[in-house]
């Protein structure tokens, strides 16, 4: 008797792994994005609290916003990873913005704000408005 021993896939199998890897890419892919966009976004805020915290000092000896000598205050953006963080000093107000920029997907998406008063404030969340008004959200679904 002539019997062959069957060598290698059939076309059928091939094609579904290949479904079972789009599926899992499918589901995996988003939840990376935003896992690594949370690890920019911390930059940010990071560096709006350290900002802050210069400003502050600069009143404490100054008796005015105006005139500090460190970036961003100073009228130079910091550019960080994802994030151009800049700010927006008067004699007693200061506001600090961090506005996400095309390296984390898309330019504007992410919206930070810190003011004289330690207001904390996401403005733009992915593009949408935020769920976390009075502070900083960090990742998707969270309250302050």
């Amino acid at each position: 008797m002539n019997m062959r021993v069957q060598q290698g896939f059939t076309l059928i199998e091939v094609m579904i792994v290949v479904a079972i890897l789009g599926i899992l890419a499918a589901v995996a892919y988003p939840s990376y994005s935003d896992y690594a966009a949370r690890g920019r976004i911390a930059e940010a805020v990071s560096q709006l609290a350290d900002s802050r915290v210069k400003m502050e000092q600069h009143f404490q000896d100054n008796r005015t916003y105006v005139g500090v000598p460190t970036a961003p205050c100073n009228g130079t953006a910091v550019t960080l990873k994802a994030f151009s963080v800049t700010c927006a000093p008067t004699a007693t107000t200061f506001t600090i913005t961090a506005t996400s920029t095309a390296a984390l997907g898309a330019a504007g998406a992410y919206v930070y704000t810190v003011n004289q008063n330690n207001v904390r404030a996401t403005t733009m969340f992915k593009g949408a408005t935020p769920t976390c008004a009075t502070g900083w959200q960090t990742k998707k679904g969270e309250t302050c």
